[in-house]
C-alpha cells in the first residue's frame, strides 16, 4: 500500500487539519487528500465524513472555506475531503474546459479509451482512500458516512446508494441530482462513459434510487432557491424527491432555503445541520 506523505498540518479546535500526498493505483497518477482528526483520535478511532466536492475543486476548498471543523470537532469526528480528480494525468483534453476532466472526475469510473486508465475516481473514493485512511490513521471504518456539493453531491449520493450498508447517512448540498438528463452530466457522462446511454444509469442518483435495496438510507439535501444552477435545470432535485418516493428503504429530506445560491456561504450556513444529522447514524 502507498505510504502517505504529510504536505502540511495545522492545529484547529483541539484536534488537527493534515494534508497528504499519496501514489494512487486507482488514478495512476499522485492524488492529494485533506483531513481533520478531532483531539478524540489521539485516544482511539473516531468516525469519519468523507466530503465530495464539486467541480473545479481541489481537497481544499471544503476544508478552508465551509467552517466545517467547528462542528466536527464537538462531535469528535474525523473529516476527510479528497480531490475532485486525477491531475496531471496527461489525457488528451483533460484541461480544455472547466467542467470536463481536471477538476471534474464525475466520481465515475470511466470506460472509454482516452479516460479509462486515469479518470476512476469512483473507485478511488469508495475503495483506494476508505482502505488507506483505516489503514494510515485513526478512523472507524465501520462508522462513516458521506457528503458532498454539485457535483460531489451527485458523488455522495450514487456512492451511497451503490454500496448499501458501506455508509450510515448521506447527504448534499445543491447535488446534481439526474446527471443524464442535465448539461453537464450529459457532456461529462459522454465523455467518460460514452454515447450508450443505458450505461450512464449507474451512476444516476434518479436511476439509483429506485433500485437500492439494503439497510435503510438517511440522506439530507438542502438546495438553494436562488441558485443559479438550479433554475438553469442543472441540479434537478425534484426528480430525485420523486424516485426515492417508490423506495421505503430511502429516508430523504429535500430542504428549499430561500435565498440560498449555490457558493461556499450556503454551504458555511448549513454544514453543522449536516455534521449533527450525521452524527445521529454514526
Amino acid at each position: 500500500m502507498a505510504a502517505l506523505k504529510l504536505v502540511k498540518q495545522n492545529k484547529m479546535f483541539g484536534g488537527w487539519v493534515k494534508q497528504f500526498k499519496h501514489a494512487s493505483t486507482a488514478t495512476q497518477t499522485e492524488m492529494t487528500f485533506s483531513v481533520f482528526l478531532p483531539k478524540e483520535s489521539e485516544s482511539g478511532n473516531v468516525p469519519v465524513l468523507y466530503y465530495l466536492s464539486g467541480l473545479t475543486c481541489t481537497d481544499e476548498n471544503f476544508t478552508t472555506k465551509a467552517g466545517a471543523q467547528r462542528a466536527a470537532a464537538a462531535a469528535g469526528i474525523a473529516l476527510v475531503a479528497p480531490d475532485t480528480s486525477p491531475r496531471g494525468a496527461g489525457v488528451e483534453g483533460e484541461d480544455d474546459g472547466w467542467d470536463f476532466g481536471t477538476g471534474a472526475g464525475f466520481y465515475v469510473n470511466a470506460t472509454t479509451n482516452k479516460f479509462s486508465t486515469n479518470y476512476n475516481m469512483y473507485d478511488y473514493v469508495t475503495k483506494e482512500l476508505p482502505t488507506l485512511v483505516n489503514a494510515e490513521l485513526p478512523i472507524d471504518n465501520a462508522r462513516k458516512g458521506v457528503f458532498g456539493h454539485s457535483m460531489g453531491g451527485h458523488g455522495a449520493l450514487i456512492c451511497a446508494l451503490k454500496n448499501p450498508g458501506m455508509f450510515k447517512s448521506a447527504s448534499a448540498f445543491s447535488p446534481i441530482c439526474h446527471p443524464s438528463k442535465c448539461p453537464w452530466g450529459e457532456k461529462a457522462f459522454t465523455g467518460y462513459l460514452g454515447e450508450n446511454k443505458s450505461a450512464w444509469s449507474a451512476y444516476d442518483a434518479t436511476d439509483l434510487a429506485p433500485k437500492y435495496h439494503g439497510p435503510k438510507l438517511n440522506i439530507l439535501c438542502d438546495q438553494g432557491a436562488d441558485d443559479q444552477f438550479y433554475k438553469d435545470k442543472q441540479l434537478l432535485p425534484e426528480d430525485f424527491v420523486e424516485a426515492c418516493k417508490s423506495n421505503s428503504n430511502i429516508d430523504l429530506q429535500m430542504r428549499m432555503q430561500d435565498g440560498y445560491d449555490h457558493s461556499y456561504y450556503f454551504i458555511a450556513t448549513f454544514v453543522e445541520d449536516h455534521i449533527k444529522f450525521h452524527s445521529k447514524f454514526l
